[in-house]
């Protein structure tokens, strides 16, 4: 029986943190969502001394590592009261702190579809290239809600911010030819939109790339898994609470390019004459014809 209560974190290993939660979210809900994809031992959401809300994160911790892992796979970015959850590995949460990983590998995605494209889709698209550390942000409008066309992913290693500019930029994502290239760095604690506004640096330069060589957090960060579990049915619904299982991302097609000539028709040997039957006897010489008959004895 798993426990609600709050507690110390037996299996570190086997513990995952869940961020960016909803205020209606609470320990009975999260129990009963991840029971879905393993078996749990605890949950654990950290709460205000004086209001009693929780913090919007919480911890759960599964019987098996492996079930862990699997959470991780499938639960990460789904949409929880409309909102895109954080699943990773707990014990990453506490050796290094997410500012400790932002080594500056920070991408501009821009020309999105408004419509189409949104946080869950981006993560799906980019995080085949290494581990994104943050959930992606697209830009909306404050009112509306609407998305501006554009977006930010944060990568752990410039390896892998580099293998999404070299294989995304100037790709189709949802019929859209989207732009991908290092993003303006911060100023004010304001995000940049990829036009400069006068002389801009962006991320991805050789002071960055030496500082995140030498950061000593890179012992923790795990080797870029490129292998995505299947997600297989869905996510079960929960009573009255609103949850989008992640969809799949739709194939990105490069536009005009020429299909593989058509494989030769196959060549066939011509078929051997038959070989004579050995075992057939030869046939009988044809009977003699009988002779004439006598003329008729005169009368």
């Amino acid at each position: 029986m798993a426990s609600l209560a709050t507690v110390e974190h037996k299996n570190q290993e086997a513990t995952i943190y869940v961020g960016n939660l909803d205020a209606a979210c609470d320990d009975a809900l999260l129990l009963e969502l991840f029971t879905q994809v393993g078996r749990v031992s605890s949950v654990h959401m950290p709460k205000d001394k004086l209001t009693s809300t929780h913090n919007g994160y919480g911890f759960v911790e599964f019987v098996d590592v492996t079930d862990a892992e699997y959470a991780m796979q499938v639960m990460n970015m789904v949409k929880l009261f409309g909102k895109p959850i954080r699943v990773s590995k707990s014990s990453l949460d506490k050796k290094a702190s997410q500012s400790s990983l932002d080594v500056g590998a920070n991408l501009f995605v821009g020309n999105l579809d408004p419509e189409d494209v949104d946080e869950k889709l981006l993560y799906d698209t980019f995080s085949s290239f290494g581990t994104i550390i943050k959930p992606p942000r697209i830009m909306r409008d404050d009112i509306t809600n609407q998305s501006k066309g554009f977006g930010f992913v944060s990568f752990d290693s410039f390896e892998a911010s580099d293998m999404a500019i070299e294989c995304m930029h100037n790709q189709y994502l949802c019929n859209r030819q989207i732009v991908v290239q290092y993003a303006f760095k911060s100023t004010n604690n304001t995000e940049e939109t990829g036009a400069p506004g006068g002389v801009r640096e962006r991320h991805g330069s050789k002071a960055e790339r030496m500082l995140a060589a030498n950061n000593p957090m890179r012992k923790y960060m795990k080797p870029t898994n490129t292998t995505v579990m299947p997600h297989v049915g869905g996510i079960l619904p929960i009573s009255g609470v609103p949850i989008q299982n992640p969809p799949l991302p739709p194939p990105l097609m490069t536009q005009g390019a020429p299909l593989p000539p058509p494989l030769p028709p196959a060549q066939h040997a011509p078929l051997p004459p038959p070989l004579p039957m050995s075992n057939q006897a030869p046939l009988p010489p044809p009977l003699p014809m009988a002779p004439p008959l006598p003329p008729p004895p005169p009368q």
